[in-house]
């Protein structure tokens, strides 16, 4: 790792494989464990960053893909690079793009389109076909049906015009119905798109992370995470899983054949059993769009005895049952919204179709997981987040 970063384990859980650690990067240090919001486009939708300020994030991702169709990374630069551009001041990630060029379409040769397309609200129209070969993917725009070509050298160069901390290597996303044959060939071509990103990568003022897959089997993703570890100085865990329990099984397989040492960010979390339990194998980041987009749908965190599993720790406050409903959204939260405003409130303007509701209901879901991750860290400090974690009946 180079001078400008660094990774700091600063006290292990006693019972679980949970740390506290701080990662320095060029714009300020992250305490880890944590949750990073998703700004998509170069927006945590319908917050500011005096809103992300204030809730206690450190950390924002932004969408190489989107970002790069538009504006496109050439005006990014012309603002400074992404936390300039959009007004934040603190570190930045970007992903690779691999995931939206495969939900645009081998997801649709693969039967799982509409698994993707729920994980994208820009792609829930038709996917447009594309093309893999060995030197990328040709896809696309959804935008307006322009042609583009994304390679291990462009994904590259686009993560280092946007100008993010951390960015993440290229990668062949395999398809969770890929059978043994094609989920090694799939890693083989991303162990080949690594090598040629790490090349192309010239930049040091951003950390490269090296990105594990090998779908459900447990002997591809021991490869794959031995790989990453050789060759990288951080490790993102992406690819696909069958079942919860076996994405916690590729968690535990990739964490223990990497370096403790290194920090590792696991794509696309966000529920809060799965935050307990990464958290507790040994992961240190993680993303995902869950707190804004339930927040737009009228999903909102609680906590327990309220949340709990089967309600998946939230409750939908369009419901009619809130109308009338004069507590905060959680009575444990104290977000600016759980001590300015009633369900009965937030209830009436997700009814009345207000722009308002959204911000009320991101702000809250974003706090609350911003909230959870003080917890967890106090806990792994204090050797009580056993304790904790039965308090959530995880």
């Amino acid at each position: 790792m180079n001078k400008l970063f660094d990774f700091k384990i600063l006290k292990k859980d006693a019972k679980t494989k949970a740390r506290v650690g701080e990662l320095r990067t060029p714009h300020g240090a992250i305490d880890t464990p944590a949750f990073i919001p998703c700004g998509t486009k170069a927006s945590v939708k319908s917050l500011t960053p005096q809103d992300l300020n204030e809730i206690g994030v450190q950390v924002v991702l932004g969408n190489t893909y989107h970002l790069h169709l538009r504006p496109g990374e050439k005006i990014v630069k012309e603002f400074g690079g992404l936390g300039k551009f959009m007004g934040w001041n603190g570190p930045t990630l970007t992903d690779s793009g691999g995931f939206q060029v495969f939900s645009l379409g081998v997801a649709l040769e693969q039967g799982v389109a509409k698994l993707l397309q729920e994980n994208d609200e820009d792609l829930k129209q038709k996917p447009r076909l594309n093309k893999i070969t060995e030197e990328g993917v040709t896809f696309q725009s959804h935008l307006d049906g322009s042609s583009h070509i994304l390679t291990p050298e462009s994904s590259i160069s686009i993560q280092e015009t946007i100008g993010a901390d951390l960015i993440v290597g290229f990668d062949d996303l395999e398809s969770p119905k890929y059978s043994y044959a094609e989920t090694k060939k799939s890693l083989e071509r991303t162990n080949r798109w690594l090598l040629r990103s790490k090349k192309s990568h010239r930049k040091s003022d951003q950390l490269l992370y090296g990105v594990t897959h090998g779908g459900r089997f447990k002997d591809l993703r021991i490869e794959s995470a031995k790989f990453a570890d050789k060759n990288f100085d951080a490790i993102a865990l992406g690819g696909a899983h069958s079942s919860k329990e076996n994405m916690y099984e590729v968690v535990k397989w990739t964490v223990g054949n990497t370096d403790d040492l290194k920090p590792k960010h696991m794509l696309g979390i966000g529920e809060v059993d799965d935050i307990f339990n990464i958290v507790s194998l040994g992961v240190d980041t993680f993303d995902c769009v869950i707190p804004t987009r339930m927040g737009r749908m009228g999903f909102v965190f609680v906590s327990p005895p309220e949340g709990n599993l089967l309600n998946r720790f939230r409750i939908d406050i369009s419901k009619e049952i809130f109308a009338k409903d004069k507590n905060p959204l959680d009575k444990n939260c104290q977000c600016l919204v759980c001590r300015s405003f009633t369900r009965g409130y937030v209830h009436h303007l997700f009814r009345a179709r207000e722009l308002l509701a959204y911000r009320l209901a991101s702000y809250h879901n974003v706090y609350f997981l911003t909230d959870l991750m003080k917890k967890i860290r106090e806990a792994i400090i204090d050797n009580s987040l056993l304790q904790l974690r039965n308090k959530w009946s995880i």
